[in-house]
C-alpha cells in the first residue's frame, strides 16, 4: 500500500506468517501456555492475525515429563506431567521407545503424512500407556481471584519485593507472559529511500519503564507495585477477562528457578491464602 505524506510517498507492506511448522518436544506446561494465549489473542476480539495464523500453521508434538521437578506445581494448576490434552501429538518415553498418541485431527494428519499410525484404542497401546507413571508433587493452594483484590493495598508488596532487580527474567521464562512493546527499526534503504521495520518486542510489567508515559510520569514506579501487577494479572485479571476462567499460570516453576533473588511464586500464593482466611 502506498500513501502520500506531504510531498513524500510512503510504501507500507504487511508480512503475515504463512509457513507451516512443527514444535517438537513441547512440554505439557508449555502447551497449556499456548492454550491460554489462544484465549487472549484468538478467541476474543480484537483477534491478533499474526498469532492466529502462526498458531493455525503450527502442530504441537508433545513430550511427557517422566517426573515433576522440585519447583513444578502443574498438578495444582489442573495439568500433569503426562497431560496431552493441549497437544496435537503426544510422546510418552518408555525406556528406549516412545508411545505415540494422536490427540487432534491435525496430529492424525501429521502422523499419516509420515506413514505413522497411532492406535491408542488397542489393548496393547492402552497397556503401554499405563506403564507411564510419575511421582506427583506437593499440592499448592491457589488463592481465589477475590483474595488478590482484597489485599491490593497491603504493605506486603513493597516489603516482599524490595529485593527485586527488575531484570524481567521471570517474564522471559514464563509460557504465559505476553506483554510487548512496538518499535521501528531502521533498515538499509535503496535508491535514497529510508526503510523501517515495525516489530513487536517482548516486554514485562516488572521493568522499570513499563508504564512510564511520554510526560515522564510512571504510575508504577515502585517495584512492589510492578510485581503486584504481575501476580494480579495472572491470578485475577486474566480469569475475569477471558473465557477459560483459569489463572494465567501453568505451574512450570521456571520463574522460581530463574529468579536471581529467590522470589518464589508459590510463597506469594501461600501468603495470600493465609491472609485471606
Amino acid at each position: 500500500m502506498t500513501i502520500e505524506k506531504g510531498r513524500q510517498l510512503i510504501s507500507l507492506s504487511e508480512t503475515l506468517p504463512e509457513e507451516k511448522q512443527v514444535a517438537f518436544g513441547v512440554r505439557p506446561c508449555d502447551a497449556r501456555g499456548v492454550k491460554l494465549m489462544e484465549a487472549l489473542f484468538s478467541d476474543n476480539a480484537p483477534v491478533d492475525p499474526y498469532f492466529t495464523r502462526r498458531r493455525a500453521n503450527t502442530a504441537l508434538v508433545g513430550l511427557a515429563c517422566s517426573s515433576m521437578g522440585p519447583t513444578c506445581f502443574c498438578t495444582s494448576m489442573g495439568s500433569a506431567p503426562d497431560d496431552g490434552s493441549d497437544m496435537d501429538v503426544m510422546l510418552y518415553p518408555l525406556g528406549d521407545e516412545y508411545l505415540v498418541e494422536a490427540v487432534s485431527a491435525k496430529g492424525e494428519a501429521l502422523l499419516e503424512a509420515y506413514a505413522l499410525r497411532a492406535d491408542v484404542a488397542s489393548p496393547e497401546a492402552l497397556a503401554r500407556r499405563a506403564e507411564f507413571v510419575y511421582e506427583p508433587g506437593e499440592a499448592v493452594r491457589i488463592p481465589k481471584p477475590e483474595a488478590w483484590r482484597a489485599h491490593f493495598d497491603d504493605a506486603y508488596w513493597d516489603q516482599a519485593f524490595e529485593r527485586c532487580l527488575s531484570c524481567r527474567i521471570c517474564a522471559y521464562v514464563c509460557p504465559t507472559c505476553r506483554c510487548f512493546d512496538v518499535r521501528d527499526e531502521a533498515l538499509p534503504g535503496t535508491n535514497g529511500h529510508e526503510c523501517f521495520e515495525r516489530i513487536r518486542c517482548w516486554d514485562s510489567c516488572a521493568g522499570e519503564a513499563y508504564r512510564r508515559i511520554a510526560g515522564g510520569h510512571n504510575p508504577r514506579a515502585a517495584k512492589g507495585q510492578r510485581l503486584r501487577n504481575r501476580f494480579l494479572c495472572k491470578f485475577d485479571y486474566f480469569p475475569r477477562q477471558y473465557a477459560l476462567q483459569t489463572a494465567a499460570c501453568t505451574g512450570c516453576g521456571r520463574c522460581i528457578d530463574a529468579c536471581p533473588v529467590n522470589i518464589d511464586i508459590v510463597e506469594v500464593m501461600q501468603h495470600m491464602v493465609e491472609v485471606s482466611r
